[in-house]
């Protein structure tokens, strides 16, 4: 484990090592597997960030959901664009299912409430959000995070599939911004 890492023009120190992330992802599961087990479930983790926490988050749980990745645009560098758009949307089997969102990070909110809005007309049975990180202090919407990892300050992280400009996703660790 480095303490110190350079991702493009930027320096990053450790925030939270893997051995304290896989403790949030077994709770998270245990929570998820608590309250979905024996339902039609779906998970929809969003690419590309939250890859790894839901296959942490998958390996975890107590019951087999079904998954279908999504995919929205909302990140230019390290800034928000404030609005999101579906690149891949949510499929038709989500119709009438339990629909649980896996995301990395739920800032300021914008992404997941555009998702939120998306999945309205395939009526699911119920739409839960994860995040394995949430930003109080970013956030602008009024939906409720429903499953969370951890909340954390508004610093910009990368690793365990955050990433700067595309580079430091693959990190184990996470780590967050030192200028």
């Amino acid at each position: 484990m480095n303490n110190i890492i350079q991702v493009h023009d930027k320096t990053f120190k450790l925030y939270m090592s893997d051995v304290e992330i896989q403790k949030e992802v077994k709770r998270v599961a245990a929570e998820l597997s608590r309250d979905f087990k024996g339902k039609d479930v779906i998970l929809c983790p969003v690419l590309t960030g939250s890859y790894l926490f839901a296959a942490d988050l998958t390996r975890y749980m107590d019951f087999d959901p079904e998954l279908a990745f999504v995919r929205y645009s909302s990140y230019a560098g390290m800034q928000s664009t404030g609005h999101a758009k579906a690149v891949l949307g949510f499929p038709e089997r989500c119709r009438g299912r339990h629909v649980v969102i896996v995301e990395d990070v739920v800032d300021t909110g914008e992404t997941v409430g555009q998702m939120l809005e998306d999945i309205k007309p395939l009526e699911p049975a119920s739409v839960s959000v994860c995040a394995f990180f949430f930003k109080p202090g970013s956030f602008r919407k009024s939906y409720k995070v429903d499953y969370i990892g951890r909340s954390i300050p508004d610093d910009f992280i990368v690793g365990y599939g955050l990433d700067y400009d595309g580079k430091g996703r693959t990190y184990k660790d996470v780590y967050s911004i030192a200028e």
